[in-house]
């Protein structure tokens, strides 16, 4: 994929997508309030970039089955994906974002989703 001419480009280094970024700029420069967020991985960049955008005053709505997850382990114990992508899913859903799946979220928009 190629950027359109003029479309800004943010080239991030962290798991927070604001840290040391354009990116809370851009969004201000362009008057965006709301978000849709999914991807990769659900307990690190999307964890980080749903909390970090809700904290610098952006509504969130985070599309739970378009983001994914892996297994972990910590002090012997392995926790499957799915665990892991539910646990986190759940906890941002408390406080920092609107969770729905694509099909409701497609619902909800009639199909048509303005990227402005």
């Amino acid at each position: 994929m190629t950027p359109a001419a003029a479309e800004p480009v943010v080239l991030k280094h962290f798991v927070n997508s604001f840290r040391e970024t354009e990116l809370k700029t851009i969004l201000e420069r362009h008057g965006i309030e709301e978000l849709i967020i999914c991807g990769a991985m659900s307990h690190m960049c999307i964890d980080g970039g749903v909390r970090a955008a809700a904290d610098l005053g952006s509504r969130c709505t985070l599309i739970h089955d378009a983001c994914a997850s892996r297994d972990l382990e910590f002090g012997g114990v392995r926790v499957p994906a799915a665990q892991v992508h539910a646990a986190f899913m759940a906890a941002l859903s408390f406080a920092y974002a609107k969770t729905q799946s694509t099909d409701e979220f497609l619902a909800g928009t009639g199909g048509v989703v303005d990227v402005g």
